[in-house]
């Protein structure tokens, strides 16, 4: 019941912002525009600050374990293999974008420091978990968001030229330089001045509840009605599949404790809204990614539980 509470605690805020997003386009205090505009400012200003903070606090100093940075990536490449093998049986090429990174890109940087930390007092794991990750996360993304662009005309028409344009793309993300910075400046072990810090995380506080209200404000259960088959299923693979097929993986290469615990949050965490937020930015329509967002968010408090409860009955945690 505690593990319950928890997840509630931590994932129903999410949701509850949503909510609130929806409730002021209701009110016209939101309106198309300005969410766009709210969108494009997460996007390009403060999510690439956040995860940014989030790179440069790593001490590589205190241990760096780069087995287990090397199995999280492994795992990574995993999700997103099946994730891309899954998204061939949509019968709507235009959605393959978004399910795919909707079905593997987790809340890993913000579920896990918090779930971690409360666990076992430390989140050192989820430090490195997040090195082994969420660079792969954003760089696969951009690249399947490019390739399955909603509109063929707006797709370009050869191999060579698609290749070309997701390379830009992955290049000049924001996401990505935000990563790569914040990578450099941790391995570089810069000291990080007390103003510098407070303007960071002042900024990238912002990310996630404008992120979320504007995806509020953007949805619209008509048109996420047409999306519903594959929002279900790419909840299903993000909550229950990916888990079920790669922690029993984990657990053979010898993942235990906070390491597997780490690794079960990577897995089986709700989807990020950073999956709305960059499907909106590439040009997709987002109603796909913000189903699957709200769907996960809901769903996750018992299922991430549930996975605790079964990897701690078995003696892992």
């Amino acid at each position: 019941m505690q593990d319950l509470a928890f997840s509630l605690n931590a994932t129903m805020p999410v949701f509850l912002l949503m909510l609130v997003g929806m409730v002021l386009r209701r009110f016209r205090v939101i309106d198309d525009a300005f969410a766009a505009r709210l969108n494009s400012f997460v996007f390009h200003v403060a999510l690439p600050v956040l995860l940014f903070g989030d790179m440069a606090a790593i001490d590589f100093a205190a241990g760096f374990d780069a087995s287990f940075v090397a199995q999280c990536f492994a795992l990574t490449l995993g999700c997103i293999a099946i994730s891309v093998l899954l998204s061939a049986f949509l019968r709507r090429p235009s959605e393959r974008g978004e399910f795919i990174q909707a079905s593997y890109r987790s809340s890993a940087a913000l579920l896990g420091v918090a779930l971690l930390q409360n666990m076992y007092g430390s989140s050192q794991a989820a430090a490195l978990m997040i090195v082994g990750a969420v660079p792969l996360y954003n760089v696969a993304a951009v690249i399947a968001l490019a390739f399955a662009a909603p509109d063929t005309s707006k797709r370009p028409s050869t191999l060579r030229t698609r290749v070309k344009e997701s390379r830009r793309g992955i290049v000049f993300n924001p996401i990505i330089i935000g990563i790569v910075a914040g990578f450099a400046y941790a391995a570089l072990r810069l000291p990080m001045p007390e103003i510098a810090a407070a303007l960071i995380e002042s900024i990238g506080g912002l990310a996630t509840p404008l992120g979320l209200m504007a995806m509020g404000a953007m949805f619209d259960i008509r048109r996420a009605s047409g999306h519903l088959a594959p929002a279900l299923g790419a909840s299903a693979v993000k909550l229950v599949g990916l888990a079920a097929a790669l922690l029993p993986v984990s657990v053979a290469l010898g993942a235990r404790g906070e390491e597997l615990a780490a690794i079960a949050v990577m897995l089986a965490s709700p989807t990020t809204v950073s999956c709305f937020v960059m499907a909106r930015a590439m040009g997709h329509d987002g109603m796909l990614s913000s189903t699957v967002v709200m769907a996960t968010t809901l769903g996750s408090a018992f299922t991430l539980t549930a996975w605790f409860f079964v990897l701690r009955s078995l003696g892992l945690l």
